[in-house]
């Protein structure tokens, strides 16, 4: 068995307001699910994705307010990246961020292909990467519901960085245990007399089904706030497959979370040995489940379960000021 590349990507905001404001209105990202943090459900748990809330497309944020800075370290989710059609389309982004004031670097070269790093107000460490028709994990379909024209919109997650102090470790469960392969490295831009980093895949490869290792044995550990990510989640096709992983994960003595029933995919949660969080996630059922495909994101979506405590829930929530 193996995963079948990146799934989504959660992380924490200090404000659902702005965050909702860039992914939406600067991003383009269309918002499939506003829901609530099944965890805590006193805080908002928002979906950003593609046009129909593909899998492999969804950018989430869990809504803290009182979220400090993020002070980066190893054992992090250090930059999360988002495929857009070809390098012309990087020029577009640039440009956009030009005129928006968006906090971006040079179109440069990471693991031969075109990218451009960009960071949100909060300081969200994200990244374009041009997929140039290359061959892979299949793109999400465009949204073009905030103006950005098509040929140029967001079509799913990019590859991963994870900044850990020992790479070895967190290579092997990618391999033994989720079945990536390393497929090449590139230099850390940081600095020359670092590690170069590892490029791993998954599956059929391609921009969506990528992990990139930095290894710093020069830095702390992360302490965590807003624009930091709480965890990645790696697809599994199947319900049938879902069922033999938790097994198979503890077969290697790693301690799992058991089967979470997310309602919009099912779940499985686990930590690698540097201590970052992986979670296995269900293509099926999806954001539809519940909401029209036209108005998906447009109200307070609850599972099941949560449902009958919905007054109990709300009267909980901040007011949250967003529209469509």
């Amino acid at each position: 068995m193996n995963v079948t590349g990146i799934h989504h990507v959660s992380a924490i905001t200090g404000s659902a307001e702005k965050n909702h404001h860039f992914f939406t209105n600067v991003l383009g990202m269309r918002l499939v699910k506003r829901t609530v943090n099944q965890d805590d459900t006193s805080s908002y748990h928002l979906f950003y994705a593609d046009a129909v809330g593909s899998p492999g497309t969804d950018m989430t944020y869990f809504d803290i307010p009182m979220a400090s800075r993020t002070y980066p370290g190893v054992s992090s989710i250090s930059n999360t990246a988002f495929r857009v059609p070809t390098t012309d389309s990087l020029h577009y982004w640039k440009n956009r961020f030009e005129e928006l004031h968006v906090k971006h670097d040079e179109i440069e070269k990471r693991a031969g292909r075109d990218t451009l790093y960009f960071e949100d107000e909060e300081g969200s460490r994200l990244m374009l990467v041009a997929d140039n028709g290359e061959q892979g994990v299949a793109a999400g379909v465009p949204w073009t519901g905030a103006g950005i024209p098509e040929e140029h919109a967001i079509v799913g997650l990019g590859p991963v960085t994870l900044t850990v102090r020992k790479s070895q470790k967190t290579i092997d469960v990618l391999e033994k245990v989720l079945g990536f392969k390393k497929v090449g490295e590139y230099p850390n831009r940081t600095g020359a007399e670092l590690p170069a980093i590892q490029v791993m895949s998954v599956a059929e490869g391609g921009t969506g089904a990528e992990v990139h290792i930095e290894e710093r044995p020069d830095l702390p550990p992360e302490r965590p706030g807003r624009g930091s990510v709480h965890h990645v989640a790696f697809r599994i096709p199947t319900y049938e497959e879902y069922e033999k992983w938790d097994e198979r994960i503890r077969s290697f003595n790693l301690v799992t979370s058991g089967e979470v029933d997310r309602y919009y995919f099912r779940s499985i949660y686990f930590r690698e040995p540097n201590g970052i969080l992986f979670e296995l996630a269900t293509d099926e059922p999806g954001f539809a489940t519940d909401e029209d495909m036209e108005h998906l994101g447009e109200g307070l979506a609850l599972p099941p379960f949560l449902e009958p405590r919905r007054e109990q829930i709300e009267a909980r929530l901040r007011p949250l000021e967003i529209k469509q």
